[in-house]
C-alpha cells in the first residue's frame, strides 16, 4: 500500500485499540494488540505520517532511532538484588527501568496525555547484542522486564534488506505477532503532501513531468545513485531560503541533496528553464493586471514542459494571496473567544468615561488571556500536538490580539469611546481588511484565468490549471471559503467534461479543507 494508505490503517488500528467497554477497559487486550511493522523504502515519510496521525488525534508520540541504542539504554542495567527462596537467601539478576520505557512514563507524566505512540524505526538494523530485545518487544511488548504501559501502540518500521546491508530478518514467530504493512512510493500521494508542506513549486512541476525521477535507487551494490522524497524536500527548503538571501542556485548544490546524477543535472536544467520564464513572464504584474506587451503571443507555441512552468509560476503567485487569506481567515476567527473571556473579565467597567484604573483592569485581564493561551500552545507543542505551522498561527493570533487590545487602550485613552467599544471597532476593522483581502485575491485568480485562457485559449493548460488549484490545500481552502465565479464557470465547462470528471469532483472534496 502507498503511504497514505498505511496511515489510515494506522488510525484504524488505534481507534480499535483505544476503545473501552462500559467499565473503561480495552475492548482489545493489550495482549492481543499486535504491534505494527512499516516495511519500505527510505525517505517515503514514515516518520512523517507518525507525526501526522498523533497530532491529529491528540496523542502523545516518542520517536527512536534503534540504531542509536545500545542494550543497555533498551533494556537498562543490571543490578543484584537478594530474595529468598525455600528460606535461602539468594542474590538475583535484575534490571533498572528501560530508557526507552522510562521515556513513555515521562511523557505521559509531562503532558497529561496516557495514551499515545512509540515510534521506533530502524529497528531491524540494530546491532547483534540488541536484536534480542527487539524481538522480545515485538513479541511481549516489554523491554528487559519492563512492560509498556497500556494505552500506547507500538509501531517499528524498517528498510528492506536490499537497500541496508544490517538488515536483519525477522523469524516467522515474530511475524507472526505483528501486522506487516509493505509500503511503497508513489508520487500522487506525496505531492498532496508536498502541497501542504509548501514545497517549492518548481519541484512540483518538474516531476510532474518526470514522474520516474521523483524515488530512485540504483547501483546497491556498488557505487550508490538514489534520490528520495525526502530529498526533495529537504532541497525544497533550501532553494527557498536561497532565493529569498539571493544566494546562487548552481548543479553542485542540487548534487548534495539528489544524489542520482542525471536527475540532478536535469533537475538543475529545468530549474534554469523555469527561472528564465519567471523573469519573462512578470507574474506579479500578470496578477496585477497589467500583463507585459506580447508576452502571450510569445508562449503561445511553446513546448509543453515550458507550458508547465508558466502554469507553476502562476499558481505559485496566487499561493501567496491564498496563504495570506487562510492566515487572516484563521487568526480572525480564533480571535473571538479570546476577546470576549477580556471583555468579560472586566464587566465591571463603568459605561461612561473610561479612567486609567480601568483601562489597567482592561490590560490586566488580556495578559492574563494572553499568557494562558500562550502556555497551552507551549503545552501542545511540548506533547508533540501542533505542527510548526499550527505554532506559528497561534503566535501570529496572539500578537494580533494584543495589537488589537492595545489600540483599543490607546484610543480610550484619547478620550474615544470606552476600551470595550474600541476593541469591538478594532475587530470590525480587520474584519473588513480580511474581506478586502479575499476580494483582491478572486481578483488575482480573474487575471490568471483570462491570461491563460487568451494565451492557450480553452485547452489542456486550463484543465491542469483548475486541477491544480483543486488539489492545493491553500487555494481550495480560499474557493470553499469565498468561491470564485471564474473558477467555476471553468470548472463547470471543462473539467466536469473531461473522462475524469467524477474522479476529479471526487479529489475537490477530498482536499478541501475547511478553515479552523
Amino acid at each position: 500500500m502507498n503511504i497514505k494508505e498505511a496511515k489510515q490503517e494506522i488510525k484504524h488500528t488505534l481507534q480499535a485499540y483505544l476503545k473501552k467497554d462500559e467499565f473503561g477497559s480495552y475492548v482489545i487486550p493489550q495482549v492481543r494488540q499486535r504491534p505494527i511493522l512499516l516495511i519500505g523504502a527510505p525517505g517515503i515519510g514514515k516518520t512523517a505520517i507518525m507525526e501526522q496521525i498523533a497530532q491529529e488525534e491528540g496523542l502523545a508520540l516518542l520517536s527512536y532511532t534503534m540504531t542509536h541504542h545500545t542494550r543497555q539504554s533498551a533494556v537498562g542495567l543490571p543490578f543484584i538484588v537478594t530474595k529468598e527462596y525455600d528460606g535461602k537467601s539468594r542474590s538475583v539478576t535484575e534490571y533498572t527501568m528501560s530508557e526507552i520505557v522510562a521515556a513513555v512514563y515521562d511523557k505521559i507524566e509531562e503532558t497529561g496525555i496516557s495514551e499515545g505512540i512509540l515510534f521506533l524505526d530502524e529497528i531491524n538494523c540494530v546491532s547483534e547484542t540488541l536484536a534480542p530485545a527487539m524481538l522480545q518487544l515485538l513479541q511481549a511488548k516489554t523491554f528487559g522486564n519492563q512492560r509498556l504501559p497500556d494505552g500506547f501502540l507500538l509501531v517499528a518500521a524498517g528498510n528492506p534488506p536490499e537497500y541496508n546491508k544490517s538488515v536483519r530478518e525477522f523469524d516467522v514467530v515474530t511475524l507472526d505477532r505483528v501486522r506487516y504493512i509493505s509500503v511503497e512510493t508513489e508520487f500522487s500521494v506525496w505531492k498532496e503532501y508536498a502541497y501542504a508542506s509548501g514545497v517549492a513549486p518548481v519541484i512540483l512541476t518538474y516531476l510532474e513531468l518526470k514522474k520516474e525521477n521523483f524515488y530512485r535507487m540504483e547501483g546497491l551494490l556498488g557505487e550508490k545513485q538514489f534520490v528520495t522524497a525526502r530529498g526533495w524536500q529537504d532541497l525544497s527548503e533550501l532553494l527557498i531560503c536561497y532565493e529569498k538571501l539571493s544566494v546562487p542556485i548552481t548543479e553542485e548544490l542540487i548534487h548534495q541533496y539528489v544524489q542520482h546524477d542525471e536527475t540532478a543535472r536535469d533537475f538543475f536544467l529545468y530549474y534554469e528553464l523555469y527561472e528564465r520564464y519567471r523573469s519573462l513572464c512578470r507574474i506579479k504584474e500578470v496578477l496585477d493586471g497589467t500583463v507585459p506587451e506580447g508576452l502571450s503571443e510569445r508562449l503561445g507555441n511553446c513546448a509543453f514542459d515550458e507550458k508547465l512552468s508558466v502554469l507553476g509560476l502562476l499558481l505559485e503567485g496566487l499561493n501567496e494571496h491564498f496563504l495570506l487569506a487562510e492566515e487572516a481567515w484563521k487568526v480572525q476567527s480564533a480571535l473571538p473567544p479570546l476577546l470576549k473571556g477580556v471583555l468579560a473579565a472586566c464587566e465591571t467597567v463603568s459605561e461612561g468615561g473610561e479612567s486609567r484604573l480601568e483601562r489597567e483592569r482592561f490590560s490586566d485581564a488580556a495578559a492574563n488571556i494572553l499568557a494562558e493561551y500562550r502556555e497551552g500552545i507551549r503545552k501542545k507543542k511540548s506533547a508533540g500536538l501542533l505542527s510548526e505551522g499550527e505554532e506559528q498561527f497561534g503566535k501570529k493570533t496572539a500578537r494580533r490580539m494584543e495589537e488589537l487590545c492595545q489600540i483599543a487602550m490607546t484610543r480610550a485613552a484619547q478620550g474615544a469611546d470606552s476600551v470595550a467599544e474600541n476593541l469591538r471597532k478594532a475587530f470590525a476593522q480587520q474584519e473588513d481588511a480580511r474581506e478586502e483581502l479575499a476580494e483582491k485575491t478572486n481578483e488575482k485568480l480573474d487575471r490568471a484565468f483570462a491570461f491563460l485562457e487568451k494565451t492557450w485559449g480553452k485547452g489542456q493548460e486550463l484543465v491542469v490549471f483548475l486541477t491544480e488549484l483543486s488539489m492545493n490545500p491553500h487555494s481550495s481552502a480560499f474557493l470553499l471559503e469565498y468561491g470564485n465565479k471564474t473558477y467555476a464557470a471553468y470548472n463547470k465547462e471543462l473539467l466536469l467534461q473531461t473522462p475524469d470528471a467524477e474522479l476529479a469532483q471526487e479529489i475537490r472534496q477530498a482536499k478541501s479543507m475547511k478553515f479552523l
